[in-house]
């Protein structure tokens, strides 16, 4: 698994965890709908830390929570 489907997979099940629509979700992080859509969607591969921060900050979790999960530590190194 690569990095961005992992990140996508925690997205997806933080949102149906927290009964959060993309909607509520941009309205809690202050991030914009269109921006949690391109991730989502795979419009945009590489989202960036500030993003993500925010978007934990609307799930009411930190970095070290998202990330905290077997599907990143079982990552495998993206340059080969």
């Amino acid at each position: 698994m690569d990095t961005y489907t992992a990140i996508r997979n925690r997205l997806i099940l933080l949102c149906e965890e927290k009964k959060l629509s993309i909607h509520k979700l941009a309205t809690e992080s202050a991030v914009p709908p269109s921006t949690i859509k391109n991730i989502l969607y795979g419009a945009s591969k590489n989202p960036g830390i500030v993003t993500l921060k925010m978007l934990c900050d609307g799930f009411g979790i930190t970095l070290v929570d998202f990330f905290d999960t077997d599907e990143f530590r079982e990552l495998e190194q993206e340059i080969k």
